[in-house]
């Protein structure tokens, strides 16, 4: 493979789209539900049906990467990630807005996992680990800077002029296909043995039970921050989009910081530590959320994002250090589709939770839940077995 290595700026917006999916609309779902005469509970749909997609189509993209190139798969899903999303602002009917979100969800599938793929292919070690970091950083940054933009736009021209924002992704297709050199190589292998030997790797107990945690995660984040948070501020705290989109900022904010550190805390203490003490420390500040006021949930936001920030690239940077090159983008593709699966079923849950709940209620169940499985991960060491 070529030692010439892409701009990290690039690979970061591409990372920067895939986040554009649900975090630019999460401030603005009580809006978009009451244009539409929808219940509080479909918000959970509204989100989740732009994840749902990923569960195959995410797969199915690193496959295809390892087959037949990241470039040539990239493109095509910033592309219709870009079209489908703006088609989205039009929809006359919620029955249009998620058929268009569906569709979204096929592009933005291929973005965040393949970004990590790029990155994996050109660096390894601790810079692997540091640029993984700060990928994670953008990601975090994006979902402090995105539900701000969406809730200011929406209280200054309305939710439809929000998804205007998708466009984005067809500027950024255009300087992919330009500037992106792809130091991918074709190899003698069948799909079969694709398919095999990606499969081999993942079903490996610490390999599976990193994925597992990675998908637990964006089943909390997606259903807890994206679908209940923003129920959550309007019903108990009368807070507007705006003022959703800033304290949506406060985790955002802190995981960015810890983001950028996280190649200096694994030089200082295991990866496997690093993602117990994350978790135990996600299940104590979804209590904190849960007990209010105000400032006690805003705090507790906070401390969630400091964990946030080093735990998810820990765990990519697991994923990544542990899969073969000829399988890498397949395998992380395959965590990318449990990934999906949270993010999807999460958003789901969380609002057939707060069909039978309350949000406060809510952030008390999932808190003890992540409480206990941190337990279980520190007491079964399965991680460090790698």
């Amino acid at each position: 493979m070529t030692t010439r290595r892409p701009a990290r700026s690039l690979i970061f917006s591409v990372t920067a789209m895939g986040l554009l999916n649900n975090s630019l609309l999460m401030s603005s779902t009580p809006e978009i539900l009451e244009t539409f005469g929808a219940p509080t509970s479909r918000a959970g749909l509204l989100i989740g049906c732009g994840t749902v997609t990923g569960i195959v189509a995410a797969p199915a993209m690193g496959f295809l990467a390892d087959r037949h190139g990241r470039k040539r798969v990239l493109i095509p899903c910033l592309v219709v990630f870009g079209v489908f999303g703006a088609l989205g602002g039009l929809a006359p009917s919620l029955g249009w807005l998620l058929a268009a979100r569906v569709c979204q969800g096929i592009g933005s599938a291929g973005l965040i996992n393949l970004a990590v793929v790029i990155l994996s292919d050109h660096w390894s070690g601790l810079d692997r680990a540091r640029l993984i970091g700060h990928n994670s950083a953008v990601i975090t940054a994006c979902l402090a800077v995105f539900p701000l933009i969406g809730g200011v736009t929406t209280d200054l021209v309305g939710w439809r002029w929000m998804f205007g924002f998708y466009a984005m992704a067809l500027v950024v297709a255009a300087v992919v296909a330009v500037r992106l050199v792809d130091s991918w190589e074709p190899r003698p292998v069948t799909v079969g043995m694709q398919l095999r030997g990606a499969w081999s790797e993942v079903r490996r107990p610490a390999m599976a039970s990193v994925v597992f945690l990675d998908g637990v995660i964006f089943f909390v984040m997606f259903g807890l921050f994206l679908t209940v948070m923003p129920i959550y501020l309007d019903e108990a705290f009368g807070l507007g989009p705006t003022q959703r989109g800033l304290v949506a900022a406060a985790p955002a904010i802190t995981s960015t910081i810890s983001a950028l550190l996280v190649a200096s805390a694994r030089r200082r203490f295991s990866a496997a530590r690093l993602v117990q003490v994350g978790i135990a420390v996600f299940g104590l500040t979804f209590l904190l959320m849960g007990i209010g006021p105000l400032w006690l949930l805003v705090v507790g936001a906070a401390v969630y994002g400091l964990a946030e920030g080093l735990t998810i690239p820990t765990l990519q940077d697991l994923v990544a250090e542990w899969a073969p090159e000829h399988v890498r983008g397949a395998v992380m593709a395959m965590s990318t589709g449990v990934l999906r699966l949270g993010q999807t079923s999460g958003p789901l849950a969380a609002g057939f939770a707060l069909g039978l709940w309350s949000g406060q209620v809510v952030f008390f169940l999932v808190g003890f839940g992540v409480f206990a499985l941190a337990g279980i991960v520190a007491a079964s060491r399965v991680i460090e077995t790698g």
